[in-house]
C-alpha cells in the first residue's frame, strides 16, 4: 500500500493561515512575499539559494485572481515568480517531538496544489542544518494531491520537516497541506476548563472564537467556565450568541474565588466525574487561542507512548510575534522555575526567523507546562489526584513534577500555543501574590525536593526577605513571614484557608505605604533630595564582595532613626525599571512606580518595622531549617488527601456563593 492509497492515515497537523490579517503574526505562519512581482520591487525570497536579506512585510496581499477565496485558512496563492516557505512556528512539523514521545515511525505529507508550482520538502537537524529531500513539479489548472512519506528515525535530538512552494511563470495555489500519521487509535474526546475572575470580555471573546472552530467542536464534550468573580460572564452582552454557537456544549459553574488552583481543580473534577472525556484542557481566561493548537495537542496525546501531558507555548497578547515561554524547567537545588536550557524568554519571530534561530531546532524537554494552556489526560488525574490547593502560583509546576514522579511526562509541543497577557508588565513578587510565591514554593519543595532541607532554598528565602526589608517593601516582607508561619503550622491550613486567605492578605497590605498606589504622582509632596556625594549616583555592586558590603552598610543605616525631612518629603523618584534593593536601601523614602505604570507608591523607612522583620525572619528560617524533616513527612503524608476529589468537594461546598475577594 502506498502513501497515496493508505486509509489508516490520521491528520495530526494541518498547514493553516492566520485567523486575521494582523501583520505581527504573519511570520508565525508563512515566510515569503505574496505581492505581485509586476507591482513590487523584487526582494530576497526565504529559502532561495543565496537569499540573505529580509523579505518585505509591506503591502503583502493575496493574488487578486483568487480574491473571493481568501477566507479559507488553508489556501495560499503564490504570485508568479514568488516563493514561500512554511518553516514557521505554526506550520513546520515538529518531527523530533513525534520521534521522541509517540509510536509514530514516519509522517506522510499530503499537498494539494494547482497552477505552475514546484513543491519542495526539507528537513533540519538539531544543529539547524537544512537538507532538501523531495521536489515535485506541477503544471495543472486542476488541483492534484501529492504525498511524501518521510521517516522520523533521524530526529532523536531535534529537527523539523517543512514545505516550500515556488511559483513559475504563472501563479501557484496551495489548496491545502497536512501532516499525517498512520494509526488505528480513535480520536480522544476533550473537555475544556476555563477559570475566570472578573474578565467577562476576555472570556466571551474566547468562547466566541471556539464556537467558530467547527472542526474543533467535533472532538469537544463540554466547555466548562469556572466563574469565580463578581462580574458574571453570563451577564456580558455577547454571551448569548457565543453560547449558542457552541451548540449546547457550554456549562457555567459559579463558585467562590478559590484562585486558579480552585478553578482548575473544579474543571478536573467535573471532567473525571462526567466520565466521557479522555482529556481536560486547562485554559486561562486572558488568552487568545489558535484553534488548530487544540486539535494538534489532542492528536499528539492520542498517539503518545504513555499518558502524556501536552502543553502549549505562550506568545504575548500585546506583542504578538514575541514568544515568551517555549519550555519550563525547575532548578532543583534552588527550587525555582525558569526557561528550559537552550531556550530564551521573549524571542521575537518578527525579527528572527526559525531558519536562522538554531536553538529552535533542538528538542526541548520540560518539567512542567504553565496552565495558560495544558492538556491533561483524565487517566493521569485519576492516578495522581487534582491540583494542590495553592490558590495561585506553583500549582502547575507542582502538578507537572508530581506527574513526572508517577511516570507521566510533560511535553511542551511546538505549534501549540496561545497568546496570553504577558507577565513582564507586573511584579507579582511584591504585591499580594508575594504570600503565595513563598508559601507554595516552600510547600512544593517539601513535597518534591531531592535535597536535604531544600538545597539552597532556605538561604535564598532568607536573603529575599531581607532584601524586601532593605527596599522598604515591608508589606511583601510581612507576607513572606505569614507564609512561613502557615507552612510551619502544617498541611491542614491549605484547604482550610483557601477561601479566606486572600481577604486577610489584602487587609494586611492596607497597613503599609509601599502597598498604597496613587494614580497621579502630583498627589505626593514635592521631592526634596540632598545632592549625592561628589555628584556620584549609586552604582550596582560590581562583585559579590561589593554586594555584601552594600547590604551590611545599608542594613546598619536602616537601624538609625528616620530623617525628619524624609518623613515629610520623598527623597527621590525610582522608576520601576530601576527598582533594585541596593538602590532603594540608600534612601529614607522614595516614590516608586508600579510595574504596570498605573500608579506610584511612597516608600518610607521604618526602623522599628525593619528590626522586627530581621528578628522574625531569622527566627522563622531557623525553625524551618530545624523542622524541615518533620514537615517533609507531614506534607508528603497529607498530599493524597490534599489533592483528592473528596477534599476538594468539601472546599467547593464550603465556598459556595460569591465573596468576590
Amino acid at each position: 500500500m502506498t502513501a497515496e492509497t493508505r486509509t489508516d492515515l490520521r491528520v495530526v497537523h494541518r498547514v493553516v493561515m492566520p485567523m486575521d490579517d494582523d501583520q505581527d503574526i504573519r511570520r508565525l505562519y508563512l515566510e515569503g512575499d505574496l505581492r505581485d512581482p509586476a507591482a513590487a520591487v523584487p526582494v530576497a525570497v526565504p529559502g532561495a539559494a543565496g537569499a540573505g536579506a529580509e523579505d518585505s512585510e509591506y503591502g503583502s496581499h493575496w493574488d487578486g485572481a483568487d480574491r473571493e477565496e481568501d477566507a479559507d485558512r488553508r489556501r495560499v496563492v503564490v504570485p508568479a515568480g514568488r516563493r514561500v516557505s512554511f518553516l514557521t512556528y505554526f506550520n513546520a512539523f515538529p518531527a523530533a517531538y513525534w520521534r521522541r514521545w509517540t509510536d509514530a515511525e514516519e509522517v506522510v505529507l499530503r499537498v494539494r496544489v494547482r497552477g505552475d508550482a514546484t513543491i519542495l520538502v526539507y528537513r533540519s537537524n538539531s544543529k539547524a542544518h537544512a537538507q532538501r529531500l523531495e521536489v515535485a513539479r506541477v503544471r495543472s489548472a486542476e488541483a492534484g494531491e501529492h504525498t511524501f512519506a518521510l521517516p522520523l528515525k533521524p530526529f532523536v535530538d531535534g529537527g523539523w520537516y517543512w514545505l516550500e512552494l515556488a511559483a513559475g511563470e504563472l501563479p501557484a495555489v496551495l489548496e491545502g497541506a497536512e501532516w499525517c500519521v498512520a494509526t488505528d487509535r480513535p480520536r480522544g474526546r476533550t473537555t475544556i476548563g476555563i477559570t475566570t475572575f472578573d474578565r467577562p470580555d476576555f472570556c466571551v471573546k474566547q468562547l466566541a472564537a471556539l464556537g467558530e472552530a467547527t472542526e474543533l467542536l467535533d472532538c469537544l464534550d463540554e466547555i466548562l467556565v469556572i466563574d469565580q468573580g463578581t462580574r458574571r460572564v453570563e451577564d456580558h452582552p455577547g454571551f448569548t450568541d457565543a453560547a449558542k454557537a457552541l451548540g449546547g456544549r457550554l456549562r457555567i459553574i459559579e463558585q467562590a474565588n478559590l484562585g486558579g488552583s480552585g478553578g482548575f481543580a473544579r474543571a478536573m473534577d467535573e471532567t473525571v466525574r462526567a466520565g466521557s472525556s479522555d482529556y481536560v484542557l486547562l485554559l486561562d481566561d486572558d488568552v487568545v487561542t489558535e484553534p488548530e493548537s487544540i486539535l494538534r495537542a489532542v492528536s499528539f496525546a492520542d498517539l503518545a507512548r504513555r499518558p502524556t501531558i501536552v502543553g502549549g507555548h505562550m506568545f504575548s497578547l500585546y506583542d504578538r510575534s514575541v514568544l515568551h515561554a517555549y519550555g519550563e524547567t525547575l532548578a532543583a537545588y534552588r527550587w525555582f522555575w525558569g526557561p528550559a536550557p537552550h531556550t530564551f524568554h521573549g524571542h521575537d519571530f518578527g525579527y528572527h526567523r526559525m531558519r536562522e534561530t538554531h536553538w529552535l531546532h533542538r528538542r526541548i524537554d520540560v518539567d512542567y507546562n504553565g496552565w495558560w494552556m495544558c492538556l491533561i489526560p483524565v487517566s493521569v488525574i485519576r492516578e495522581i489526584g487534582l491540583a494542590m490547593p495553592m490558590f495561585i502560583k506553583w500549582d502547575d509546576a507542582e502538578f507537572g513534577i508530581r506527574a513526572r514522579a508517577a511516570g507521566f511526562p510533560t511535553v511542551s509541543l511546538p505549534g501549540v500555543a496561545v497568546w496570553h497577557v504577558p507577565w513582564h508588565d507586573k511584579d507579582d513578587t511584591v504585591d499580594w501574590q508575594a504570600y503565595y510565591h513563598e508559601r507554595n514554593r516552600l510547600v512544593s519543595a517539601l513535597l518534591h525536593s531531592p535535597y536535604d532541607r531544600g538545597g539552597n532554598l532556605l538561604k535564598e528565602s532568607l536573603f529575599v526577605s531581607i532584601k524586601h526589608a532593605l527596599s522598604m517593601q515591608y508589606s511583601a516582607a510581612e507576607l513572606m513571614l505569614s507564609a512561613i508561619e502557615d507552612v510551619l503550622s502544617g498541611p491542614g491550613h491549605m484547604h482550610a484557608t483557601l477561601p479566606t486567605k486572600l481577604g486577610e492578605i489584602r487587609e494586611l497590605r492596607r497597613r503599609f505605604p509601599d502597598a498604597s498606589y496613587r494614580p497621579d504622582p502630583e498627589e505626593f509632596p514635592v521631592v526634596r533630595r540632598r545632592p549625592p556625594r561628589r555628584g556620584r549616583e549609586a552604582a550596582s555592586p560590581a562583585s559579590r564582595r561589593d554586594m555584601f558590603q552594600t547590604a551590611l552598610t545599608s542594613g546598619l543605616r536602616h537601624l538609625r532613626p528616620l530623617r525628619s525631612d524624609a518623613a515629610e518629603h520623598p527623597q527621590t523618584v525610582v522608576p520601576h525599571i530601576d527598582l533594585h534593593w541596593w538602590r532603594l536601601s540608600r534612601f529614607d523614602s522614595a516614590l516608586v512606580s508600579a510595574a504596570d505604570g498605573t500608579g506610584t507608591a511612597w516608600y518610607r523607612r521604618d526602623p522599628a518595622r525593619y528590626r522586627s522583620i530581621l528578628k522574625r525572619t531569622t527566627a522563622l528560617h531557623a525553625r524551618l531549617y530545624q523542622e524541615w524533616p518533620r514537615l517533609v513527612t507531614a506534607y508528603r503524608a497529607a498530599q493524597p488527601a490534599l489533592t483528592s476529589p473528596e477534599s476538594w468537594r468539601e472546599t467547593f461546598a464550603a465556598g459556595e456563593g460569591r465573596d468576590g475577594s
